[in-house]
């Protein structure tokens, strides 16, 4: 089993000092940023893709550092709204963490009752890391461009390329170009 850090760019938004933060969130995770992409479904879509190959085994661990838990629906296309529901269901023993300052509400109420009860047995929220949560074998950034400021998402970016590999960086002279690795 392998463990996620799930980050959000938008989390950072009403964040006090959001690249430090940033910061502390990748240095505590201790290993390279293997992508980074626009929309958050798509990071899913590449985690099951690792899990496929062979290359990451299958999540028992999703700390997702996000403004929005992404469980808002239960339709059977993955979208940027619903992806941590298919990540759940997907892999039944992965417990998630929705770490957030302020929810803005719960998976409880846009999922059936019936759905809900048994994975929010494996969800759980909170503004910190849960004491003991395993270190993640990836680390993966959804930029989010519609949820925060180009500024902002500018400054994260750059703060970001420290915990990138040298290939990545190197691609990231020009404009910064959302999907990486």
């Amino acid at each position: 089993m392998s463990s996620i850090l799930d980050i959000d760019l938008d989390f950072f938004d009403l964040v006090e000092n959001p690249e430090q933060k940033l910061h502390e969130l990748l240095a505590w995770g201790d290993r390279p940023i293997a992508f980074v992409v626009e929309k958050h479904h798509k990071a899913y879509s590449r985690w099951k893709d690792r899990v496929k190959r062979g290359t990451l085994a299958p999540p028992s661990h999703i700390l997702h550092v996000d403004q929005h838990h992404d469980m808002m629906d239960q339709k059977s296309n993955t979208n940027i709204a619903n992806f941590m529901y298919h990540a759940m269901k997907t892999w039944k023993n992965c417990r998630v963490h929705w770490m957030v300052d302020t929810p803005i509400d719960s998976p409880e109420i846009w999922l059936d009752d019936d759905v809900w009860r048994p994975l929010s047995q494996r969800f759980s929220v909170g503004s910190n890391r849960p004491l003991g949560w395993p270190k993640p074998d990836l680390v993966s950034i959804c930029t989010s461009p519609n949820f925060i400021s180009n500024d902002l998402l500018q400054r994260l970016l750059r703060m970001a390329e420290g915990f990138m590999t040298a290939k990545q960086r190197a691609g990231t002279g020009k404009k910064w170009k959302y999907r990486i690795g």
